[in-house]
């Protein structure tokens, strides 16, 4: 049963510095026969997925299985209308691999894409085109240790175009084509997807998995492989490993979508009832139990004794201590009783959490720290503890951490800390509730695929809930403290850290440090006195709306008050349960200038923490409990904006908080403090992947160098101060027009009114102050930029970009560069990966600022090997250089209008998608004006208006090349 819903990530915490936890814990509680009394008994004949449990079935799906031993799930959703979302789940991932087979399960994944029984070679993605389906975001396979699935979201769906979608990937999961040839072409694009995710990143995940899961079969089972079995593969081997595990009874298939489900079910019936498996079925492997090795030793008072250690030496990556508590993973009865333990562990986290975040702002040794558990791949069920130290002290660090656990693992919590995070779940349970109508047909899915990964059952929201509240009286601090204990005794304690230097640490120092004993440090709190919005003072004077008028688009109407305010409303019940609010004011990135452009990145990340008058970020955040309100800050080229998503019963709180930050912030230096020390202490890792390097550096370059992109280094973070923070953005918070956006499930009159009574209430504001423009487009011409990295010598990226526009006055155009860009996306696509085999994902993309007048570029990029770099920028200018002299073809451009059409359609059934392209429509008339021919310009266009395109943008020499290579070959 899927309980572990976060609530911090739907509250005011998440979004003002408080760490997302990880997945609920599974530590198993003794069963209640109180709760088995309030529920029904488990039942004999209960649809496959609820059998052994008495969770309620959610009535919504309809369970089955064929003949076959397929097993199925469908269910009707209309969100968004005309969708279909297909999840087909094997039971075979890398784990079922043998030695010989490492990254086979993987590369299976890739041939059933590549040719099956009705498609022939390269014709998979461009069918799923045809039909509207975009590859990677509606078309897409991902293989974990456990699993592999194949996910299908298919728009405009009817009863006709349903049987074209079964038949076709009945073909491709039933029936592939295991070739010799379809291998030896995709074995290369396996190892360039293995390439380009190498670095230390990838070093990091595999010392994890090997140190953690020592002894058992997930630490050397990567689902990528390693190059010599994969060079090692051939059709003959491949063949072997999908006859051994793809079979109708590994397979579970779930549908969520506007279709009749009789029909879905017609569907799989005709498509997949016939299929059979080749011999006899096998069982699946023993993934093995975690087991303290003979080194290990228990300390006095530790729940687990310590077991293996490593250190890994990463100069360009952040210091991290992590350790693990780990336990078997066993198939549970996934009954109510189970999920109410489940619930007392996710508790017993949040306090845990909550409490080193308190101890990490109250300026302890740690930047962050936090514990959070998960069951792993059905391997073992894992208590991470994970700690950023702010400095080379990393025992400090973990002495505080440990003190903080030390202290939750001997007393209970507060009753105040328990009905905090009480609180806090049942809002994040009850919004699930209020917005269960809106689900995503991808999202519902996907949690049936989810659940059966694990072997447990889904459950709708308001049992969720009532599992909840049910329990309530069960939910007290010497339950907390059971559970939590629970969750840090096991088999056996393991330890990984990352330092920069060898002369920091080594295994047996580490070891030591976690045999050592701790004092306990009891920083529980009562949480203070209760705040109250009721409590805060006013803003100022109310305002009066002065002016309001219709749109002429929807029902959204723009009204402005007597202070010059203005807003843009659109009552609407497309979303029940949500409302979306967005502050736009000053004049975003034209605030800075090159002395003050550090101080924008700051800003990013620190202002909103800050705090708000009276209320600091603990106040904040306890102010919020049981809420749905959040604090979204970006900056955009001409405004900067405020963010939540919020519902109709918070709706005036959140527009009092955002007021509140423009008339009367608060400077609080902590936060400020910590988000400098994260810049620094994250700069290094920009360094070690080409994919850092260019997420560091190419905004910077392309802008010409702007200043405000470029990203502050350590030293540069140091010179950053609270009092020059304050000095830059206070300015800022008090001058530049203001423009609320509502739209959503709200009640008009009165958010008129909280309106008046918040954002009518500032005071006049004075015109920003606008600094000199400071982004041009770089040289164009000459020899390519280099940049380097300090990542694996195989590793490199190529950019090229061409000039273009920009201007809102031409955004019609721009809809048509869009098209362009995506012409040439695939056939770099098809150029780079599929026929070179040198580059996973290459792609292209268009940019075109709509508020100013240039800066607009079509840029292709790929990482590859630095042998290839040449080979990137000849491919990308062959390509250009075709589309000038060639007018593409109509079924070539239908490949990519069709699915932009479907995209649009089904964005535009949300608020998110009309705030988008109206944002800031309230002072700018005409992005109404514009929005009305959004699908006529992304999906309709003629080969001879793409030539001209082309013409116009990709026929010249002025273009801006750059290349991302090893430190040590940049010179060559």
């Amino acid at each position: 049963m899927r309980l572990a819903v976060s609530p911090f990530a739907l509250s005011l915490s998440a979004l003002v510095g408080l760490s997302a936890l990880s997945p609920a814990a599974h530590a198993q509680p003794a069963p209640s026969a109180e709760a088995s009394r309030e529920w029904p008994q488990v039942e004999t004949d209960r649809p496959w997925i609820y059998r052994g449990s008495d969770v309620p079935p959610d009535t919504e799906w309809d369970f089955g299985e064929l003949e076959n031993g397929l097993r199925y799930a469908v269910r009707f959703n209309e969100v968004p209308q005309g969708q279909v979302s297909i999840r087909v789940r094997v039971d075979a991932g890398s784990l079922h691999e043998t030695e010989d087979e490492r990254g086979f399960a993987h590369l299976l994944e890739h041939l059933v894409f590549r040719e099956s029984k009705y498609l022939g070679p390269g014709e998979t993605i461009p069918r799923w085109e045809q039909l509207g389906a975009t590859f990677g975001n509606d078309t897409n396979a991902e293989t974990t240790p456990t699993q592999t699935v194949y996910k299908l979201d298919v728009p405009d769906m009817d009863p006709a175009k349903a049987d074209e979608v079964f038949r076709l990937l009945s073909g491709m999961v039933t029936a592939p084509t295991l070739s010799e040839k379809g291998v030896k072409t995709e074995v290369p694009i396996v190892l360039a997807e293995k390439r380009e995710r190498g670095g230390a990143g990838l070093r990091v995940s595999e010392a994890s998995r090997e140190t953690y899961f020592a002894g058992q079969p997930l630490a050397t089972r990567a689902p990528i492989g390693t190059e010599a079995t994969l060079g090692a593969a051939g059709r003959r081997n491949v063949r072997a490993f999908y006859d051994r595990w793809y079979r109708p009874e590994n397979t579970v298939i779930s549908i969520a979508g506007d279709l009749d489900p009789a029909l879905m079910t017609q569907l799989l019936q005709k498509y997949f009832g016939g299929w059979k498996g080749k011999g006899r079925a096998v069982p699946a492997p023993d993934f093995g139990d975690p087991v303290a090795g003979a080194d290990a030793r228990s300390a006095e008072g530790a729940l687990a004794p310590v077991g293996e250690t490593r250190v890994m030496v990463e100069p360009d990556l952040p210091r991290n201590v992590g350790y693990a508590v780990l336990r078997p993973w066993e198939k549970v009865a996934d009954t109510i009783a189970y999920n109410e333990g489940l619930l007392l562990d996710q508790l017993a986290i949040s306090v845990l959490n909550r409490r080193l975040e308190a101890q990490a702002r109250a300026g302890g040794s740690y930047l962050a720290a936090q514990v959070g558990q998960d069951d792993v791949n059905r391997s073992a069920d894992v208590t991470f503890v994970s700690v950023t130290p702010l400095s080379d002290d990393w025992q400090a660090a973990l002495n505080d951490v440990r003190a903080v656990i030390a202290s939750a693992l001997a007393t209970p919590p507060t009753e105040a800390e328990v009905q905090r995070e009480l609180a806090e779940f049942d809002n994040a349970f009850a919004i699930g509730v209020e917005t269960s109508s809106v689900q995503q047909t991808r999202d519902l899915a996907d949690n049936i695929v989810q659940a059966i990964d694990i072997r447990e059952t889904v459950a709708a929201p308001d049992t969720v809930l009532d599992v909840l509240r049910g329990m309530s009286d069960r939910i007290t601090p010497q339950a907390i403290l059971q559970h939590t204990r629970q969750l840090f005794t096991g088999e056996v304690l393991r330890g990984l850290m990352i330092v920069p230097d060898a002369e920091e640490a080594d295994a047996a120092a580490f070891r030591a440090a976690l045999l050592a004993p701790v004092e306990a440090l009891d920083n529980s709190a009562d949480n203070g006195p209760q705040l109250s919005f009721a409590d805060l003072p006013a803003i100022g004077t109310p305002g009066t709306v002065v002016e309001e008028a219709p749109s002429g688009l929807l029902g959204i109407e723009t009204i402005t008050l007597s202070n010059g305010v203005r807003a843009m409303l659109w009552a609407n019940d497309a979303e029940p349960g949500r409302a979306n609010v967005r502050v736009r004011f000053g004049a975003g990135y034209g605030a800075f200038d090159a002395d003050s452009a550090p101080y924008a990145t700051l800003g990013e990340g620190a202002l909103m923490s800050a705090g708000v008058g009276q209320l600091d970020q603990d106040d904040l955040e306890r102010i919020a409990t049981g809420r749905k309100l959040g604090l979204g800050f970006a900056i955009e080229e001409d405004n900067f904006v405020m963010s939540a998503e919020t519902r109709q019963s918070d709706l005036a709180d959140q527009l009092y908080l955002f007021a509140a930050k423009l008339a009367d912030p608060r400077w609080d230096a902590q936060p400020i403090l910590r988000t400098r020390a994260a810049l620094a202490l994250g700069y290094g890792s920009y360094a070690t992947s080409p994919a850092g390097v260019i997420e560091r550096d190419l905004e910077y370059i392309l802008r010409g160098e702007d200043p405000r992109f470029h990203a502050p280094t350590p030293a540069e973070a140091e010179t950053l101060t609270p009092e020059g923070f304050r000095k830059v953005w206070e300015p800022i918070l008090a001058s530049g027009p203001v423009t609320v956006e509502i739209f959503g499930d709200f009640d008009r009159a009165q958010a008129v009114a909280d309106l008046e009574r918040t954002f009518g209430a500032l005071d006049q504001r004075p015109a920003m102050e606008m600094r000199p423009q400071l982004s041009s487009f770089p040289e164009t011409g000459g020899d390519p930029i280099v940049l380097t990295h300090r990542g694996d010598a195989n590793q490199a990226a190529a950019i090229i970009a061409w000039p273009t526009g920009g201007g809102r006055d031409r955004v019609r155009l721009s809809r048509q560069v869009e098209i362009l860009s995506q012409l040439f996306n695939n056939r770099l696509f098809d150029a780079m990966r599929e026929r070179l085999g040198a580059s996973y994902a290459p792609n292209v993309a268009s940019r075109w600022p709509l508020d100013r007048e240039d800066g607009g570029m079509i840029i292709a990029m790929a990482q590859l090997q630095p042998k290839d770099v040449p080979a990137f920028y000849d491919v990308a200018n062959g390509i250009a250089a075709d589309l000038v002299a060639n007018p593409p073809g109509a079924e070539e451009i239908a490949r990519v209008t069709e699915p932009l059409r479907q995209l649009i359609s089904r964005s535009s059934s949300g608020n998110g998608f009309w705030l988008n392209q109206l944002g800031g429509a309230a002072r700018d008339p005409r992005r109404f004006d514009q929005v009305r021919s959004i699908l006529d310009d992304y999906s309709r266009t003629t080969p001879e208006t793409m030539q001209k395109l082309a013409q116009m943008f990709l026929a010249g020499e002025d273009t801006v090349r750059i290349s991302v290579l090893p430190e040590e070959q940049a010179g060559e």
